[in-house]
């Protein structure tokens, strides 16, 4: 808020939120991996918007090429399956790339795009350590590229 004074910034559960005013775009930037419904915060979500509203959401892809290497070295027993640090970040589920789309049209949604981003060959701490800024862009539209093995999946929704 103090660096972005012009945004309006409200601090709820989405279950509780009572928008006045309907929104052209919405934002759920890795919100669904995170709630215990997420096709009810989708339905929540298509309420809020105007008639050509859309809705771009992101979350972590269970088939990012980084966690099939875990599964190869028999760190995680499947793409599926959840780590500590996803434990630890409040994860509730993982999602593919049809699982997640799957939801949207639970929600009654329609896809009008999805793709993927940021292909992700190695963990956090090894990017962290020693990859260069051209490195990860480079990384990031890879994963454009290959959006099935990206780390980060997206969709683009409207009513």
């Amino acid at each position: 808020k103090a660096q972005f004074p012009f945004v309006d910034v409200v601090n709820c559960l989405f279950e509780d939120y009572e928008p006045v005013k309907r929104f052209s775009n919405i934002v759920l930037g890795h919100v669904l991996e995170h709630v215990s419904d997420p096709v009810s915060i989708l339905q929540l979500a298509k309420s809020w918007l105007t008639p050509d509203g859309i809705i771009l959401a992101a979350v972590p892809n269970s088939r990012s090429i980084h966690r099939q290497a875990a599964v190869i070295m028999k760190l995680q027993s499947s793409e599926e399956t959840m780590s500590d640090l996803d434990y630890h970040h409040g994860h509730r589920r993982m999602y593919n790339p049809e699982s997640f789309r799957n939801d949207f049209i639970k929600a009654g949604l329609q896809v009008l795009n999805y793709g993927g981003y940021w292909l992700k060959p190695v963990s956090n701490k090894q990017l962290h350590d020693s990859w260069s800024k051209e490195m990860l862009l480079a990384s990031m539209k890879l994963g454009e590229r290959y959006p099935d093995i990206a780390a980060e999946i997206y969709v683009i929704a409207s009513h």
